[in-house]
């Protein structure tokens, strides 16, 4: 029986591409033969809306087929996977009701911990590679509990003049958790809408790449429009239109995530 890897796409800046990135990387494994469930952690719902259209994502949001009520009532995550299009790919979608994630986990008992309790029937079972968990834009309890229950930590950087900006508050907090879950490690950064034409985007790199103690990803995802077409689609770019330029760089991200992985 194969040990599941759990892997948080975190930052708590909005717009750097976590959700795209935590979509194609898993639609991506799952082409390459692995197990993998993906978890809509974030209240706008984009990572389902990644592979169901808007009737389906909003009945998965209302029936409470969805991360909210596994996660309020405390309940084995097994019964609210449900499969998309994609062989060997499931997802846990989520729920506007995400909104109050943290007023339910304030009085609970260990409330840091309480995805990874939920989470543990699915791990202890091993039937999945990977799971891959997508993070809304903060900092507070809800993200504890995501990296709480995580093996490893991606941090999606947009390659921007304002991509670095908050870096160094998503490590601290990454610490901090640490010294609750210290099994938790950050696998590296991911550099996404890059435009190999700007300075900044080489600046950018430059900066990531000196800085003590962190690992940045040889691959990085370019601007594409075809993104944006295939969001549209409610469909990862690596399944929408397979041979595009971020297709294959998400593709080639997801060869370097197992490799590191299973180092």
């Amino acid at each position: 029986m194969s040990r599941t890897q759990v892997i948080a796409f975190a930052n708590n800046k909005g717009g750097s591409g976590k959700t795209t990135s935590c979509s194609n990387i898993g639609c991506a494994l799952s082409m390459m033969g692995k197990k993998v469930l993906v978890i809509d952690g974030d209240m706008q719902l984009n990572l389902t809306l990644s592979f169901f259209g808007e009737e389906d994502a909003l009945n998965y949001a209302s029936n409470g087929k969805n991360i909210y009520t596994a996660i309020k009532e405390e309940k084995d995550l097994s019964d609210f996977v449900v499969p998309t299009e994609y062989e060997g790919l499931d997802i846990i979608p989520s729920t506007s009701l995400m909104s109050a994630i943290e007023f339910e986990l304030f009085p609970k008992w260990q409330r840091e911990f309480i995805l990874k309790k939920c989470l543990e029937p699915i791990r202890a079972r091993g039937y999945y590679d990977y799971i891959l968990i997508d993070s809304p834009p903060t900092l507070g309890g809800w993200v504890m509990n995501i990296m709480c229950a995580s093996d490893f930590v991606i941090i999606p950087v947009e390659a921007s003049p304002w991509g670095l900006f908050g870096l160094a508050n998503m490590f601290d907090f990454i610490g901090k958790v640490s010294e609750i879950s210290p099994r938790l490690s950050v696998m590296g950064i991911m550099v996404t809408k890059a435009d190999e034409r700007k300075n900044y985007f080489k600046e950018t790199l430059k900066t990531l790449r000196e800085t003590e103690d962190v690992r940045v990803f040889e691959n990085y995802v370019r601007i594409d429009s075809t993104i944006e077409w295939s969001q549209d689609n409610s469909k990862p770019v690596v399944a929408y239109k397979k041979y595009s330029r971020s297709a294959i760089e998400y593709k080639m991200l997801a060869k370097e995530i197992t490799d590191y992985a299973n180092r």
